[in-house]
């Protein structure tokens, strides 16, 4: 079993990434769980037809703590946890991913006969209960979201100097692509930077916004498409990579060196 958790810059397409990745690992006939740790609870959305789950935190509310009737089955097969939280502003979000995870661990995934295991964390917070995946071992290795630009460069470098802290090892870049110049080298070039790898770059594509607006991924929506390709090439990677390891946290001033040396 392989357990992974995926970070990045808020808005960068973590959710998107996670949710398709998911359903294209399952049609090779894995069994995958996608842990949606957002408060939002919008990170499976997408495997059913745009339509929330309960989320662990309310189940619990209700008394229910059965570990299987927090799991719920979307498209294709993948099995979704919504973790939940509390509203905007009120009470400790990173507590809740906490309190899932105890319940959901490594002996129920094992028992359940889990394959793969994905963990889409928000934004670019690698400290407090957001940081479970990675510090408390969830997680063998965690991925970075990032397209080329600056800002997105400069969030995913930040979770790199949480992950060296934490002494925590980084899988690889995925990139998730704005269509500006250059941009595949650019994220390839930080990934170098950082002594890591580009796992593949997804193309920005009109279809993924379409697929989402149905509240659905790319493989339901558009089967036949080479986009899902991409896809099962970066699960494919994932599952045989060998060479996660602590990355290297680079400097400002680099990032900024390494994005304009591509003009």
């Amino acid at each position: 079993m392989k357990q992974i958790a995926i970070y990045g810059k808020g808005g960068i397409g973590k959710s998107s990434i996670s949710s398709n990745l998911s359903v294209n690992l399952a049609s090779n006939g894995l069994e995958v769980l996608l842990v949606g740790c957002d408060p939002k609870s919008d990170s499976t959305i997408n495997l059913f037809g745009g339509k929330r789950i309960d989320t662990a935190l309310d189940l619990y509310k209700k008394g229910i703590t059965d570990p299987d009737k927090l799991v719920f089955e979307g498209y294709n097969g993948v099995k979704a946890v919504e973790v939940g939280g509390p509203a905007a502003g009120v009470g400790c979000a990173g507590r809740g991913i906490l309190v899932a995870l105890k319940t959901l661990n490594k002996d129920y995934y094992l028992e359940r006969g889990f394959d793969v295991v994905i963990y889409d964390v928000p934004g670019d917070v690698v400290c407090g209960g957001f940081a479970g995946p990675a510090r408390e071992g969830y997680a063998d290795e965690i991925y970075i979201v990032t397209s080329g630009e600056y800002l997105s460069i400069y969030a995913a470098n930040n979770i790199v100097k949480g992950l060296f802290n934490l002494n925590v090892k980084l899988g690889g870049i995925i990139g998730n692509m704005r269509g500006i110049a250059k941009e595949e080298e650019k994220i390839e070039s930080y990934a170098k930077e950082i002594d890591s790898g580009l796992m593949g770059a997804i193309e920005r594509n009109p279809k993924i916004h379409e697929s989402e607006i149905e509240g659905k991924t790319v493989l339901e929506r558009y089967p036949n498409d080479p986009l899902n390709l991409k896809f099962k090439s970066i699960g494919s990677k994932i599952l045989q990579n060998k060479k996660a390891k602590v990355p290297t946290p680079t400097i400002d001033e680099k990032i900024r060196s390494i994005l304009g040396g591509f003009y």
